[in-house]
């Protein structure tokens, strides 16, 4: 047994995503598209060739349904996965109008890792197609309610947004045009136009995109 551990303390990275992955019964193929990872460097990775970064290896952690630390290898037992320790989060199926423990609109509850739970976070279920492919119809996301938060404070990040009690889950960035500061939204989805917000529009942003917390395979 004492060989056993030492030999699993030799694992790479790589290795244990490779172990993990056909355990679950899934192609190199299939791991890299739901986790939304290019193959050729998940290969690189799973060869030893490539560390993976931080965003990389989260997102092949929730594809595989296990936490970062088992991937890492990180203390005694990491290597064999266990039961994973979660605590419910509110479930919307679109942005919540005010906070989210408050609001009418609650659909369920989703369980998320326990260390990735926080009272004023909640999760969102992706009903539209303007962020593909960073995040596709159904996923389920893990968002920070920050409400009236500067968009200068969070440009480039994927934000749960009402504008003109619409809502939309948009990129944000600001711009300044003839003196005119402008917020502009965009989704990862190139066929998608981009939304200019002057100040005609009620604007502002509810929530930020955390992570991904879950996707159909």
């Amino acid at each position: 047994m004492a060989e056993r551990k030492q030999n699993d303390m030799m694992y790479t990275v790589g290795e244990r995503i490779r172990r993990i992955r056909r355990d679950r019964g899934m192609t190199q193929t299939e791991l890299a598209d739901s986790a939304k990872v290019n193959q050729g460097y998940l290969s690189s990775i799973e060869r030893g060739q490539r560390t993976p970064r931080t965003g990389t290896l989260r997102a092949i952690a929730v594809t595989l349904g296990v936490p970062e630390a088992v991937l890492l290898g990180e203390g005694e037992g990491h290597d064999a996965p266990q039961a994973l320790e979660t605590r419910e989060l509110p479930l919307f199926g679109s942005i919540p109008n005010g906070p989210p423990a408050q609001s009418q609109e609650q659909l369920e509850m989703f369980p998320v890792l326990r260390h990735l739970w926080h009272a004023d976070r909640y999760c969102l279920r992706c009903e539209f197609d303007s962020m593909e492919p960073t995040l596709k119809r159904g996923d389920i996301i893990l968002v920070d309610y920050r409400p009236g938060v500067d968009p200068a404070f969070v440009q480039g990040r994927i934000c749960a947004c009402l504008v003109d009690g619409r809502p939309t889950l948009k990129r944000v960035s600001v711009e300044t045009q003839a003196h005119r500061r402008l917020v502009i939204l965009r989704g990862d989805n190139p066929q998608v136009p981009p939304m200019i917000i002057d100040e005609t529009h009620d604007f502002s942003i509810q929530g930020v995109a955390v992570c991904l917390v879950s996707r159909e395979l």
